[in-house]
Parts: C-alpha cells; sequence; structure tokens
C-alpha cells in the first residue's frame, strides 16, 4: 500500500506556536486559548486583520516552525506502515517563501529541517525517505502528484482539498478532523484522531 499524507496540519501542530507567537505580537489577548482556526478568525477580523495573519504565517511556517511538535499518534501511524511494509509519501502545497516574511525563509527547507530533527529520516526512526516528500506550489499540482504518486490512500486536514472534483477518484481519502461533521454524501472518510486513522488505514476493511 502506498499511503499519502499531507504535512500542514496533519502531520505537524501549529496551534501553540501560533498562538504564542500571536500573543507576543499584542495580536490576541494573554489569556487567549483558541486553536488555529480560532486564532485566523479572531486576527481576521482586526484592521488589516488579513495581512497581520499572512505575516504571522510566514513567520510560523519559517523560523518559528522550530517550536511545533508532531500530532499526537503520527508517530505510531507511521511505525505501523514502516512494520506493515507500506510506503508513506508526504504530499504538501508548501510554496517556498512566505508572505510577508522579511527573512526570506525557504518554507520547503525549513519543514525538511523539522521532519530531519524529529527522527522523520532516521533509521531508527520512521525512516522516511527525503525523496518521499514532495511540494507544490498550487492545490492543482498536488492533486496531480497525488495521481502521479499512485497513492492508495491521501490523508489530509483540509475538507476542501479532499472533495475537489481534480482529485484523484482512485485514492481513499481521509480527513483529519476533530471536529468535522459525518455524511452520507462526502467524498471522503473522518478520522478525528490518528488513532483513529490507523485503525481505519491498516485494520478496517472496506
Amino acid at each position: 500500500m502506498r499511503i499519502g499524507l499531507d504535512f500542514d496540519n496533519t502531520i505537524i501542530r501549529f496551534d501553540d506556536v501560533f498562538r504564542n507567537v500571536a500573543k507576543q505580537r499584542g495580536l490576541l489577548p494573554a489569556d487567549f486559548s483558541g486553536s488555529k482556526q480560532q486564532i485566523r478568525d479572531t486576527i481576521r477580523l482586526q484592521p488589516d486583520g488579513e495581512l497581520k495573519w499572512q505575516a504571522l504565517q510566514g513567520y510560523v511556517y519559517g523560523k518559528g516552525i522550530q517550536g511545533a511538535t508532531p500530532f499526537a499518534g503520527v508517530g505510531d501511524f507511521l511505525r505501523c506502515a514502516r512494520s506493515s511494509g507500506d510506503a508513506v509519501v508526504v504530499v504538501s502545497h508548501k510554496t517556498e517563501f512566505g508572505h510577508f516574511d522579511p527573512d526570506y525563509v525557504n518554507l520547503r527547507q525549513a519543514a525538511m529541517q523539522w521532519m530531519h530533527e524529529q527522527g522523520f529520516f532516521a533509521v531508527q526512526g520512521f525512516a522516511l525517505l527525503p525523496s518521499n516528500v514532495h511540494f507544490a506550489s498550487s492545490r492543482s499540482e498536488k492533486l496531480s502528484r497525488i495521481g502521479e504518486l499512485a497513492c492508495d490512500v491521501y490523508v489530509d486536514d483540509l475538507a476542501e482539498v479532499l472533495a475537489d472534483p481534480a482529485f484523484p477518484g482512485s485514492v481513499r481519502r481521509i480527513l483529519f478532523s476533530e471536529h468535522a461533521d459525518r455524511a452520507d454524501d462526502l467524498p471522503y472518510e473522518i478520522g478525528r484522531d490518528w488513532a483513529a486513522i490507523k485503525q481505519m488505514v491498516f485494520f478496517d476493511q472496506r
């Protein structure tokens, strides 16, 4: 089996970094405790909120990435894939450079460095191949790459990606979302955490 995974907000969890940096910049009150989406929604309501949000993203996905952590259960999922002999590829929509980032940090290099430091490429870690990490400059390029790589299953945190008409029809789609509502007419399944996704991919029969 070839398993495709998104990167941002699927493998890597940015909530704490966004919250801490936004507070440091005075964009959120000190007692704010919301999620990344709630942070985004709050900042966007401010004057020039969209610009502030994009600048925050540019920092967090670049210099700030070292403060991010893998989602709970990702490690167990990858170890299960390794023990099962299944290939894992990462396909991420990520531009080379962030918007309004004065430091001009290469976001793709920052992501690869983070994965290296977290043991994703180590033989004694998750043993992913760096050549199996793919970055796309647009959603359409990302969807094309998923098809080219002949993924059997793909996991993403964005419903609009999995529901895109251009998404390869032969690929089993799983939405990683704690709060998404289930519906019979959706083109994807929903896994609320990585333990559930592990069960769905490796043990549930379709």
